[in-house]
């Protein structure tokens, strides 16, 4: 219920929402009720795909040129593109057509629509703004940013409150911008001669890394492709991506450097620790120890095929069945059964040789009388 309650509510937002942007496919609804705004926005149709295809075209106007380029009602190009273009901006995965089909929950794909709807410009000045002019103007902002009195104090500061990690960073810094300021002095003073072969071990190294990076740029097979193919295609890596990915890795190798230096250099530093004459007890003590746990796991396991054989006898004796005559019984009954049997046959055993011995005992006498 409280689930329910929850999308009723997000469904009023957005479509609220989708009116005050001035979507068309919204234009000319009357809906008031929540239950028909959600029907609208998590219902499969061909009007949801264009809900999501304006709201894609108003976050990036580049992509009109792709929903253009279509000939006719496509729904499965359309779908693509559009998940094509939500993974590019990490809100779905690359399979996840369901999504933006409307067959997936109506949570998620209430979700999906809220955060697009947050992307879209407010206003017509931010929308038409050309991607070049957005560029300079945040350069500018933090060129100001950078160049303001109040930050050079707090990173350059008289009584010096960082830790001792960023102190460490910093004189490191200063020291080798004072390197760097001496050096131009220092070649001044050389010889002709010594200049041409610095100037020529220059030049070297930086055809060198311009080969690398020749190389490197033929490897990048996506920087040489057009962004509208690009942006279609699942099988290459964006140029945001990648940017991304980039940003990330050097954030992560600056934070691990500093933590290098500042906590794990004089730990990597030491040599290794030697290990005693005594440490072979350990082994010898750990190889004792698996040969008893191996004995205890085989008297484990001996104890439990003892109780399986147990619990078959006790089925066997407690299962009755039928015999050669026919009756069931079980088998302890019929062991029974055949003690008593073998104990008649003795009986009678005894009782016909006790008169066979009488009976040959009496022919002897007659014989003797006569």
């Amino acid at each position: 219920m409280a689930g329910s309650l929850k999308e009723r509510e997000l469904s009023i937002k957005i479509y609220n929402k989708l009116q005050a942007l001035g979507c068309p496919s919204v234009e000319g609804l009357f809906l008031r009720e929540a239950v028909g705004m959600k029907e609208l926005l998590c219902t499969p149709s061909m009007h949801r795909l264009d809900i999501l295809q304006w709201i894609c075209t108003s976050i990036c106007p580049p992509m009109k040129k792709h929903f253009s380029g279509l000939k006719g009602p496509q729904p499965d190009s359309q779908i693509k593109e559009l998940v094509q273009f939500c993974h590019e901006m990490l809100l779905c995965r690359q399979d996840d057509f369901d999504l933006i089909k409307g067959v997936s929950s109506p949570q998620r794909q209430l979700a999906l629509l809220e955060q697009l709807v947050d992307v879209i410009p407010r206003d017509e000045s931010e929308a038409r703004e050309p991607l070049g002019e957005q560029v300079c103007r945040n350069e500018a902002l933090l060129k100001e940013l950078f160049s303001s009195p109040h930050l050079q104090t707090m990173l350059h500061p008289t009584c010096n409150p960082w830790p001792v990690e960023i102190r460490e960073l910093l004189s490191r810094r200063e020291a080798a911008g004072q390197s760097s300021n001496t050096a131009p002095k220092k070649s001044r003073n050389l010889p002709s001669k010594q200049r041409e072969d610095s100037l020529k071990e220059v030049t070297e190294s930086l055809q060198k890394t311009n080969t690398a990076l020749e190389e490197i740029h033929k490897e990048c097979v996506f920087l040489h492709l057009d962004p509208q193919s690009s942006g279609s295609s699942s099988t290459h890596l964006s140029p945001p991506a990648l940017r991304l990915a980039i940003v990330d890795l050097s954030q992560l190798m600056t934070a691990f450097s500093q933590l290098y230096d500042s906590d794990f250099r004089e730990y990597c530093n030491r040599a290794a620790p030697q290990l005693r004459k005594s440490a072979e007890a350990f082994s010898t003590a750990h190889s004792l120890l698996a040969a008893c746990t191996k004995e205890l796991q085989a008297l484990n396991q001996l104890s439990l095929t003892s109780l399986a054989l147990t619990s078959t006898v006790e089925g066997q004796q407690q299962c009755r069945r039928f015999w050669s005559r026919g009756h069931m019984q079980s088998l302890p009954a019929k062991i029974e059964e055949l003690k008593r049997r073998y104990k008649d046959f003795l009986c009678i055993y005894q009782r016909s040789r006790e008169r066979m011995r009488e009976e040959s005992a009496g022919e002897k006498r007659d014989y003797r009388r006569e």
